[in-house]
């Protein structure tokens, strides 16, 4: 006998429930969709610990998140394509041999760390993403001396622990300095305190992790430039000074720390093929 769909329908879709409703519920967990305090591991389950944040981790706090696809910038241009392995090099290169940063700042770590904070180099057209990366590393140039300091020297030794009292909403750790550390020298503990809150590290508690970690390093430096910099790009390099460090290096005072930063800025905004705009100081 033909066998009739029309007459088993029924059948067929109590089966399909059946079948459907008789699935383990992990498997629900493979597509993540985790709390935010929790883990999607490599297989897609939620979950803490080294199971399920360590290698492969795919969302939540992971403890070496995998880098999210970096956008294009403005104007079309993509950050990696800019920020080549012979630029970077090129920075490189120019600091001595036994510099520590040599075998600690790396370009992979500087990727690593562009998965994070996608917005950086992405605004107006593609000269001006090119200017915004062109002055990001210049500043990173002049405050670790292309790439040679990892944290402020003497900063371990000296008694300023970069501590404002006042601030309490991040409270210091009395063993702790907050002296300048990474790309950008990030110091005092109103900036590690948020950072670490952003980045999913201790930043008050354990503020040596940025001098420790190179990806850390670069998200610190990052996250400071999308927070303070970033919107002031367009109004001219000395508008990035300024939200740097206004107090000792714009309205005249020491301008030849200020010039070293714009030499290097109109340096890589050459590298880049782009003018360096207008308002160079501050």
């Amino acid at each position: 006998m033909a066998f009739s769909l029309k007459n088993n329908m029924p059948t067929i879709l109590l089966a399909l429930i059946i079948s459907i409703s008789s699935f383990p519920i992990s498997l629900v967990a493979q597509n993540c969709g985790c709390a935010p305090n929790l883990c999607c591991s490599k297989y897609g389950y939620c979950g803490l610990g080294d199971a399920y944040c360590g290698d492969g981790c795919q969302s939540g706090p992971c403890y070496n998140p995998t880098p999210t696809p970096t956008p294009s910038g403005g104007g079309g241009v993509s950050v990696p394509d800019v920020v080549t392995q012979a630029f970077f090099d090129g920075i490189i290169a120019q600091a001595p041999a036994s510099c520590p940063g040599k075998n600690f700042y790396t370009r992979d770590a500087f990727i690593n760390a562009l998965g994070s904070y996608q917005q950086f180099g992405t605004s107006g057209s593609s000269d001006d993403a090119k200017r915004e990366i062109a002055a990001f590393f210049a500043h990173v140039s002049h405050e670790t001396g292309s790439f040679c300091h990892i944290e402020e020297n003497d900063g371990a030794a000296s008694n300023d622990a970069y501590c404002d009292p006042k601030n309490t909403q991040y409270p210091c750790n009395p063993n702790k300095k907050y002296y300048g550390r990474g790309p950008l020298q990030i110091s005092w503990n109103y900036n590690y305190g948020p950072a670490g809150n952003d980045i999913k590290f201790d930043g008050l508690n354990a503020p040596e992790t940025v001098a420790n970690d190179p990806v850390i390093a670069f998200k610190t430096a990052l996250w400071f430039w999308m927070t303070n910099v970033h919107s002031v790009v367009n109004q001219g390099f000395g508008a990035t000074i300024r939200a740097i460090n206004p107090t000792y290096e714009c309205n005249g005072q020491n301008p030849a720390e200020a010039q070293d930063r714009i030499q290097f800025y109109q340096k890589y905004c050459s590298d880049f093929g782009v003018a360096p705009g207008d308002n160079l100081t501050c």
